[in-house]
């Protein structure tokens, strides 16, 4: 992700506001988000951070929300549970944030909604927590509506990676994940999977995040004689994992996880030890909506947005302004109970960008329903707040990312149906 701030790094606590209102507006509204922006996920959390104070932008461009002016709030939750549930308690209880946006971690998101935003009744979305957790709170009852997250869950996702290892013929593969709930989840999943598929999965190890070195994971991992690593990380850890991986005589036969689709990540490895790599991400589908993310991003940050989070971070933020829209008032029961009505229905169609949510407020002011299709197409939230979406392959070729395949949702729930059954 060669990616750097608009207006110079993200500290701990900025205060985001829009610097081109459409008018001059006396009242404002602020939002909240809280995200890893220092540490091992600073790369990735900065440019997630900044997808979301472009969404900001763009809707204060088109004349705010309800004519009011929106101020983006950005907290670094500097990747531990306890830090990112402070910066909660302050966005709610001191900002008076009506929603949260975040956090990325699954591990930093799930205390944030249980012991800050639910009791708040402040709506919480995330662009980048996938574990089932959450869909086992929602189902229970346990985050009363308030919870959103803008990417699948991580069962599509192990599904996916393991149908293809198995496809490519990997017979024994080892497993290296970040000790978290993302990790643990991701890991255990694509375990179970691939070992409904005939891999053998030769040995299973946790590490902690940000530290020296991860030799005694690696050479743990590399015990059995694995011809494969299927490696959960983020990019600054999956980079020393690879590395050293690669240093004590591993197979350069790679498996990843979504973070890792990130350009530092390559190029710190090296382009040349991954030419037999294939990872995962969210996908996009192809058409106007994700065309006019990609043109805003790359007006705005002069590169193309490539890297995880950035599509679903924009459309985390864009369906909370146009729910604060649509609902005429900014309060998190209005934004939670009219987020569905902003993504589905037989609404005219709202693409991302100015001009886009310049149209949405024009048609919610004359009654009339709106649809957003967003940076990542089409959203709809089902009962536990979690949505469905399009995968891509993603490998290495002439030292660059690029896209080796893309699964739509029905390729997605053929696999899953077959390793199910």
């Amino acid at each position: 992700m060669k990616h750097l701030l608009a207006s110079g790094a993200v500290g701990v606590g900025l205060l985001i506001g829009s610097s081109t209102m459409a008018s001059a507006q006396s009242c404002e509204i602020s939002i909240g988000s809280v995200l890893s922006i220092t540490g091992s996920m600073a790369a990735i959390g900065s440019a997630i951070g900044d997808a979301g104070k472009l969404a900001v932008d763009h809707f204060n461009e088109a004349g705010g929300v309800n004519d009011c002016s929106v101020k983006y709030i950005l907290r670094d939750d500097q990747g531990s549970p306890n830090v990112g549930v402070d910066a909660a308690k302050t966005l709610v209880e001191i900002e008076k944030v009506p929603v949260l946006l975040g956090a990325i971690q699954s591990g930093v998101s799930l205390p944030i909604l249980t012991s800050v935003t639910v009791p708040a009744k402040v709506t919480q979305i995330s662009c980048c927590s996938s574990a089932p957790s959450f869909t086992t709170l929602a189902a229970e009852g346990g985050t009363q509506g308030y919870w959103f997250r803008t990417l699948p869950t991580d069962r599509p996702q192990a599904a996916v990676l393991a149908k293809i290892a198995a496809e490519r013929g990997y017979k024994k593969i080892a497993i290296i994940h970040v000790n978290s709930d993302y990790g643990v989840s991701l890991a255990g999943r694509f375990k179970q999977d691939i070992e409904k598929l005939g891999v053998t999965v030769t040995n299973m190890v946790a590490y902690n995040q940000e530290q020296a070195s991860y030799r005694a994971e690696v050479n743990a991992a590399l015990q059995g004689e694995p011809e494969a690593l299927f490696l959960v990380a983020f990019p600054a850890d999956g980079a020393t994992v690879t590395r050293e991986w690669i240093s004590f005589g591993g197979p350069q036969k790679f498996v990843f996880s979504n973070a890792l689709r990130a350009d530092e990540f390559v190029e710190s490895v090296g382009a040349e030890y991954l030419a037999d790599a294939f990872g995962i991400d969210n996908a996009q589908v192809e058409g106007e909506s994700v065309d006019a993310f990609n043109k805003a991003w790359e007006a705005a940050f002069g590169s193309a947005p490539n890297g995880p989070g950035l599509h679903t971070m924009y459309d985390a933020a864009a369906v909370a302004l146009l729910a604060m829209e649509q609902a005429g008032e900014a309060t998190g029961t209005a934004i939670r109970d009219n987020i569905r009505k902003i993504t589905s229905g037989d609404g005219e169609v709202i693409y991302p960008g100015v001009e886009g949510f310049k149209k949405a407020k024009q048609l919610i002011s004359e009654g009339k329903a709106i649809r957003y299709v967003g940076a990542t197409g089409p959203l709809e939230f089902d009962q536990n707040g979690d949505v469905t979406g399009p995968y891509l392959i993603w490998g290495v070729k002439d030292g660059e990312l690029v896209t080796l395949d893309k699964w739509d949702n029905q390729r997605v729930s053929a696999a899953i149906g077959e390793i199910d059954n």
